[in-house]
């Protein structure tokens, strides 16, 4: 189960881990999410027994949310 205190230590123990159909297949810079959790826990694809953060699901509706509107700009090329 996911807590409130901000990070779980080894986020292997969580089920419902899922990528962005937007990754790149062999960049190594993507992020997964789990489902089906009250918070939203979020871990380095790299690192499936890494520790993983949790967010607040308004916390992260809102990140969601400024990504897709443009608000951090292009990435480096």
């Amino acid at each position: 189960m996911v807590g409130s205190k901000g990070f779980v230590s080894n986020s292997s123990a969580l089920a419902g881990w899922y990528k962005s159909s937007h990754s790149g297949g062999d960049q190594g810079e993507c992020l997964e999410v789990a489902r089906g959790h009250a918070n939203i826990p979020v871990r380095d694809s790299k690192r499936p027994s890494g520790p993983a953060l949790i967010f607040p699901v308004a916390s992260w509706s809102a990140f969601v949310s400024a990504v897709r509107g443009g608000e951090f700009g292009e990435p480096a090329a």
